[in-house]
């Protein structure tokens, strides 16, 4: 039996207060100049304003051509860790130049080119021709939100995906933040390492751990309070997303559970207190390493009751609060990155594909492999573009054109 066509429905952008507000002001992607970034050798892509629909079988480069517009956002991926990945093979450098326009209702629309290249191991960053203060005000200067097949796990995997997406928001809130948690990090690392060198009896002071301790107390108090704050601007947004995208009737609720504690001085004891302890464990039993956002629906944890369409739509669901949680944080629409919307096309899946899309306001990419399911009533063709991705090299389409 084929699948049916994906309608998405997206039509005019509203503000939140209805159709009788006015219109939040949007992020537009204009151009995107790709070097090699994995399998697209060279790319120049103008896209539509408000739809883009890019199309090809798999491993031509059609997700990697999403990565491109995200590393150009944010100076990271949303599928790999080390950003060596993103070079293409046999190249010594990536890069990606985007240009970004804001459009902020009457007033002239403010534009600017960010570029984000890889060389070795070294990511260098540009905004309109000059370095940026840091990588968190380049990384908010144009939000994206991407969603992809391995955000399914979401709700069912590890905790660090939920914590993951936690700092995401934290750093629209409080730039900061990513700072406090990278020297937490460091901190925590050498940490562990000194207390490893005390249990094999080399000589080892007090001080040398309490300095440590001290910086894992002070930033690690930071990331708390900076991941309590995005639950609370989350919570409302993920309840009302979730009661638009699943099934009627049921509850949803989110709750921090911190690892650590947003009080400098009782991070110290608790810290001093388990060194024994923390000796022995792959990594310290404090901390806002061991965070995890829980999710209960009708008051029992979803890993436990929820089934596979309801955890579909959960996922989807926080990634429209997501993106609503940035809108607010930022001030303007988030670009909305889809990869893979034709896979596994069973009945659950789509509806609340098409409801999550239906809550999208601003410009939007996705990728298929099966163009003809994707059609968009109520959008201008002046609003929509295809491109196909065929070996690398990505075509732009005519609106008749067939695939």
């Amino acid at each position: 039996m084929s699948a049916s066509p994906i309608a998405l429905s997206l039509t005019t952008p509203q503000a939140p207060g209805g159709p009788g507000g006015a219109t939040p002001p949007s992020l537009l992607l204009e151009r995107l100049l790709v070097r090699g970034v994995r399998n697209v050798a060279h790319a120049d892509v103008q896209p539509a304003p408000r739809v883009n629909v890019i199309w090809g079988n798999n491993g031509h480069g059609k997700t990697s051509l999403l990565e491109a517009i995200y590393f150009a956002a944010t100076s990271r991926s949303f599928r790999a860790h080390r950003m060596g990945e993103l070079v293409q093979h046999g190249e010594k450098v990536a890069s990606v130049r985007a240009r970004f326009v804001e459009r902020w209702g009457d007033l002239p629309p403010l534009a600017r080119e960010q570029v984000a290249s890889i060389e070795g191991r070294r990511c260098a960053v540009l905004i309109d021709g000059n370095r940026p203060p840091s990588l968190a005000s380049f990384a908010t200067r144009s939000p994206v939100v991407a969603f992809h097949p391995n955000e399914l796990s979401l709700t069912t995997g590890p905790a660090s995906g939920r914590r993951t997406l936690l700092d995401r928001l934290a750093l629209f809130m409080d730039p900061r933040s990513a700072d406090h948690r990278a020297r937490y990090d460091r901190a925590l690392r050498a940490r562990h390492e000194v207390l490893r060198r005390a249990e094999r009896a080399e000589a080892v002071g007090d001080a040398e751990i309490e300095a440590f301790e001290e910086l894992c107390a002070v930033h690690g108090a930071a990331v708390t309070r900076a991941r309590a704050a995005a639950v609370t601007a989350l919570g409302p947004e993920l309840e009302h997303a979730f009661a638009h995208i699943a099934a009627p009737g049921l509850s949803l609720s989110a709750r921090y559970a911190p690892g650590g504690s947003a009080d400098v001085q009782a991070a110290r004891e608790a810290l001093a207190g388990q060194r024994r302890r923390d000796a022995h464990r792959p990594s310290a039993g404090f901390g806002p390493h061991r965070d995890d956002l829980e999710l209960s629906i009708d008051g029992h944890p979803v890993r436990v009751v929820a089934s596979q369409g309801q955890h579909r739509a959960l996922t989807l669901a926080l990634k429209a609060a997501e993106t609503a949680t940035i809108r607010a944080a930022r001030g303007v629409e988030p670009i909305l990155l889809l990869d893979d919307v034709s896979s596994e096309l069973d009945p659950d899946r789509t509806e609340a594909l098409l409801t999550f899309l239906g809550t999208a306001r601003g410009q939007v990419f996705l990728t298929t492999t099966r163009r003809e399911l994707i059609v968009t009533p109520g959008v201008d063709a002046a609003d929509r573009r295809d491109f196909r991705v065929q070996d690398g090299a990505v075509t732009p389409l005519s609106p008749g054109e067939r695939p």
